[in-house]
């Protein structure tokens, strides 16, 4: 790499935490022009100069020069909270990473040693369309976003700074979630964080939270808040809470929290008005009661909302018409012609993810397909694997004991281990069995997806990695280097299991 043409700085870098002029080399990639800056970054767009290599990306430069120890610490914390994000976690909405580079160039104290994150490069970020006003597309924005902070929390992490500039829009309109600086994994029911953070997007709790040894004790929930800010602006072009600028908007919320101003949601479409409500409650208890999973869930029910929502006298007709057709035609009012929705006890509920005839029983559908397409959007994580688990550790018994290995239900959950896989509000105390599948089912998604990437590069089928991780650790498939030989009946039987359950 070499220094490149300092002239191509401009007065728009001039303050911004690291310099960096046009032709300055990174790897395979040439510095073309800046992008943006944050407090403790530089991103620039940068071209490929080598054909093997990605024709357009992103550069992030993390400083080392000119901060102070206490500086320099959380930027190491924070460097390294990025990388262990990106190597830990993949989704198709969150944003890709190429590779870290640590700068090598002792002609250049303000560069040598930098930290240099090769990332995917977007069209441009959520924030620099709603300067303008509301996103043309938001629901599906939203959508996508609520994907993405589902498969973060499902995997034990939270982001900790989510906020539009760090939701970025790719060339096709689809969302990507960026900078895990602030990410932290969640340990039990919380995680810490250092005592930084965007205003306008800050949680109450987190303003008011007392600083420990480990940074500010933060939970899961101060996402959702954040998604019901991002949720309002992205639908109305205007923050929840009044002001002229951050200070003064972070003066009404307080006020709110404090019961003294109400929510204002009139302009809020109102599809969308429960689904803002529940994201910001006021308190971190009443706010739990959504997690990440239940968000993506109202997300999507509120770009279809139900025709219910008519007028009585309107429901009282259709009712009407309803009990004539029913009378007339001898059809049952539930009766399925192969669409998705049917109801959740129905034997063919989902057919197009997970076949009808093969054994699965009927009530355990709708949990089945739920653990993999809500609690998950890894792409090795699909009905089929869900259930032959199921079946591989249970037979599908949901009164299943057996306490001389501590493991009980249908999934052959142990308390403890439970116990971290549990929504955040239920993580609190150990559960005692017996588990129901309700709470066991769900549990299987959000512990696979956790999984899904720590056994991604291991050789061999990701799906049957994961089977054995699942009743070992992603450490022991890893090591193994796949399948341990132990395992391999068991997951010959999950296998057996996928192959009669997937659809073909």
């Amino acid at each position: 790499m070499h220094q490149g043409d300092r002239a191509g700085q401009t007065a728009e870098t001039a303050n911004w935490p690291v310099r960096v002029p046009n032709g300055y080399r990174v790897g395979p990639w040439r510095v073309v022009s800046p992008i943006a800056a944050g407090q403790w970054g530089s991103v620039y767009a940068a071209e490929s100069v080598s054909e093997a290599a990605e024709p357009a990306v992103a550069l992030k430069f993390l400083p080392t020069g000119t901060l102070t120890p206490r500086q320099l610490g959380h930027l190491a914390q924070m460097a390294n909270r990025e990388v262990d994000g990106h190597q830990q976690l993949s989704h198709p909405h969150l944003i890709r990473c190429l590779g870290v580079h640590t700068l090598d160039d002792p002609a250049d104290p303000h560069l040598d040693g930098v930290v240099v994150i090769v990332l995917e490069r977007a069209e441009q970020s959520l924030e620099a369309v709603l300067r303008k006003g509301p996103a043309p597309d938001a629901p599906r924005v939203l959508e996508q976003l609520a994907q993405a902070l589902a498969y973060l929390h499902g995997s034990g992490w939270m982001h900790g700074d989510l906020k539009p500039d760090n939701v970025l829009l790719m060339a096709d309109g689809s969302v990507r979630v960026s900078d895990f600086g602030l990410s932290t994994q969640i340990d039990g029911t919380h995680g810490y964080l250092p005592p930084v953070g965007s205003p306008d997007y800050l949680a109450p709790e987190r303003r008011s939270a007392q600083l420990t040894d480990n940074g500010l004790k933060v939970r899961l929930s101060a996402d959702i808040w954040a998604f019901g800010v991002i949720a309002h602006r992205a639908l109305t072009g205007r923050f929840p809470f009044p002001g002229a600028d951050a200070r003064a908007r972070a003066e009404a919320a307080a006020r709110y929290v404090n019961g003294e101003w109400p929510l204002a949601l009139d302009d809020v479409p109102p599809a969308w008005r429960d689904v803002i409500t529940s994201c910001l409650a006021p308190d971190h208890r009443s706010r739990s009661a959504t997690d990440a999973a239940t968000l993506l869930q109202q997300v999507r029910a509120a770009q279809h909302p139900s025709p219910a929502a008519g007028s009585s006298r309107l429901r009282l007709v259709g009712a009407a018409v309803a009990v004539l057709l029913v009378a007339a035609l001898g059809l049952g009012l539930f009766q399925h012609f192969g669409s998705d929705d049917a109801p959740s006890g129905s034997a063919d509920y989902r057919p197009d993810l997970l076949r009808t005839d093969t054994g699965i029983p009927t009530q355990y559908r709708q949990l089945i397909v739920e653990a993999a397409t809500q609690e998950c959007q890894h792409p090795a994580v699909d009905p089929p694997l869900v259930a032959a688990i199921l079946k591989a550790e249970s037979n599908f018994d949901a009164d299943l004991s057996d306490p001389d290995n501590d493991e009980y239900g249908i999934a052959r959950w142990t308390p403890r281990v439970l116990q971290q896989r549990l929504p955040a509000e239920q993580q609190s105390t150990e559960p005692t069995p017996p588990f129901p599948p309700e709470m066991s089912i769900p549990a299987l998604g959000r512990y696979l997806c956790y999984l899904a990437p720590r056994v991604e590069q291991v050789p061999g089928d990701q799906r049957l990695n994961l089977a054995a991780a699942y009743r070992t650790s992603g450490s022991t498939v890893r090591e193994a280097g796949g399948v341990p030989e132990r395992l391999q009946p068991y997951v010959q039987r999950v296998e057996s299991a996928y192959d009669a359950y997937v659809v073909q």
